[in-house]
């Protein structure tokens, strides 16, 4: 006789195990996929090979970074992973440097020259992100032949953290209204939250215009910050001369930025004055120049005008003395007097002269000379009066022959020295 078996308890189990280990299963895979995902994000950085020599090149091979995105490749020396580059760029062969930029999967490949670092080894390839968020990996490399020296000691377990807001202490001067650097004071208060004591720390200031990436700049602080405790810290900050315009000042320390600034710097009016005045005062000076070497290249008109006034005027004294001397010719003088003579000449309406009658004491007596050559003399004393073309003949009989009569009162030379 055949008996129906029921169904036993293990049978009605597997499928319930079944159902919890698909639940599991769509639970726990998005989770493991965003972990996976993560884990790809990160940046990593390898290398064609792990030493070369001065001169030579290796590949450097990129995944994980942000895409698009620029980055710059550096030999660094006293540098280890995770320890980051002790000394900032400054350790770094900055001259060699490369520039390369992400593909839209975050990759990249691109050779760096090998170049020896101001420090000696450990060396690293040291990648990082050169605008936006802060991405950096360091990669191991052997420069051949470079010394090598083992890292300095840095105490663990210090850990600094800025407690306040960071402020820009001072102000511009009259220097740098006309170009000089601008100069200000970095001041903030830090807190160590770590475990041990930080002494002398080394913080990175780095001052940053528009989109370009920050100069960083080391400066250490001489002091102990004990395990909670705080300590006002001041670092100066200084720009380029001529420098104008918005910067920003970030501190930075472990690698970690700690704090941003904004500065605003104005722009040197004074450099601008000095070049409009010297743009007005160097053509006026070039001018008065040209002017004078033209004044001294050139004759004095003045002084050519006024010697020649003086011999002109030398000129008419002489002629004036030496009118009386002159004579006419005995035939102009006859003819002058047939003229005066005949009725009707110049003369005929006019009065007859009054005769003239001769001093007193003779010839040599004051008054006149009975000298043919000597010029007839008025009765006033008054200086000889010489034989001019428009005098008329002397009708005194008693004159000598070829005497012309002294100028009458309204003659032009009357009174003439």
């Amino acid at each position: 006789m055949n008996r129906k078996k029921s169904p036993g308890p293990a049978s009605g189990a597997v499928p319930a195990v079944l159902a919890v280990l698909a639940l599991l299963t769509l639970v726990l895979l998005p989770q493991t996929n965003a972990a996976a995902a993560t884990a790809a994000d990160k940046p990593t950085v390898k290398l064609s090979t792990s030493e070369a020599g001065k001169g030579g090149s290796v590949t450097v091979r990129g995944e994980g970074w942000r895409p698009d995105a620029l980055l710059m490749m550096l030999v660094c020396g006293q540098s280890a992973p995770g320890k980051g580059v002790i000394g900032g760029t400054n350790s770094c062969a900055n001259s060699e440097g490369r520039a390369v930029t992400t593909d839209k999967n975050g990759t990249f490949d691109k050779k760096l020259p090998v170049a020896e670092p101001p420090e000696p080894c450990p060396c690293v390839v040291h990648v990082s992100t050169v605008t936006g968020e802060k991405q950096q990996v360091d990669a191991v490399l052997k420069v051949a032949g470079h010394p090598v020296k083992p890292l300095p000691r840095q105490a663990g377990g210090g850990k600094l953290s800025v407690l306040t807001d960071t402020r820009l202490e001072g102000s511009s001067g009259v220097l740098t209204w006309f170009g000089a650097p601008p100069q200000r004071t970095l001041e903030f208060t830090v807190g160590n939250v770590g475990s041990a004591p930080v002494k002398d720390p080394v913080f990175q200031v780095g001052t940053s215009h528009g989109v370009f990436a920050p100069e960083w700049e080391e400066q250490q602080w001489r002091g102990t910050i004990a395990p909670g405790k705080k300590a006002q810290i001041k670092l100066p900050v200084e720009l380029a001369a001529g420098s104008h315009g918005d910067y920003l000042v970030s501190l930075k320390f472990g690698g970690k930025v700690l704090a941003e600034q904004p500065w605003g710097v104005g722009r040197p009016w004074g450099v601008t004055l000095f070049w409009i005045l010297l743009g007005v005062v160097v053509p006026a000076a070039v001018f008065r120049i040209g002017m004078a070497i033209v004044d001294r290249l050139r004759p004095n008109r003045r002084r050519v005008s006024r010697g020649g006034r003086h011999r002109t005027g030398r000129r008419l004294a002489e002629l004036t003395r030496r009118l009386p001397q002159l004579r006419l010719p005995q035939g102009a003088v006859d003819a002058d007097r047939r003229k005066a003579r005949a009725p009707g000449g110049p003369r005929a309406s006019h009065a007859a002269p009054t005769p003239r009658t001769k001093p007193a004491g003779g010839p040599g007596a004051a008054g006149g000379s009975g000298a043919p050559g000597s010029g007839a003399q008025d009765g006033t004393g008054g200086s000889p009066t010489a034989s001019l073309p428009w005098f008329t003949p002397d009708t005194d009989p008693g004159a000598p022959a070829g005497r012309l009569s002294a100028p009458s009162d309204d003659s032009p030379t009357k009174g003439t020295t």
